[in-house]
């Protein structure tokens, strides 16, 4: 499995309508998307800075979405976020929630 996560910088009194945004609009594009496990967004308790981590079957699908379908999330979220996401990837070592073992190493 592979992971993006993407580190946004909220807008001052922006968490309701970024959540908004998040469920309406970004949340069935990403459920359209090959490859798409899960996604889980976490806004830090001052509401200036927030995080999401998604899921992908193979590091290949998320780079799919993020050529063809990222830059449209991207424009959705611009009201509400200061500057631009920093987005890093990662091959999934460990989860509990998708029940898949440690990566080993090669």
């Amino acid at each position: 499995m592979f992971a993006r996560r993407v580190y946004m910088h909220l807008k001052p009194n922006s968490v309701a309508e970024f959540t908004q945004r998040l469920e309406k609009d970004v949340l069935p594009l990403l459920r359209k998307q090959k490859g798409f496990q899960d996604e889980i967004t976490f806004v830090g308790q001052s509401g200036r800075e927030a995080f999401g981590i998604s899921v992908w079957n193979k590091a290949e699908d998320a780079e799919a979405y993020n050529r063809a379908t990222y830059p449209e999330v991207a424009k959705i979220l611009a009201g509400v976020i200061d500057g631009a996401p920093q987005v890093e990837t990662f091959d999934v070592a460990n989860s509990t929630f998708h029940k898949i073992a440690a990566a080993v190493a090669v």
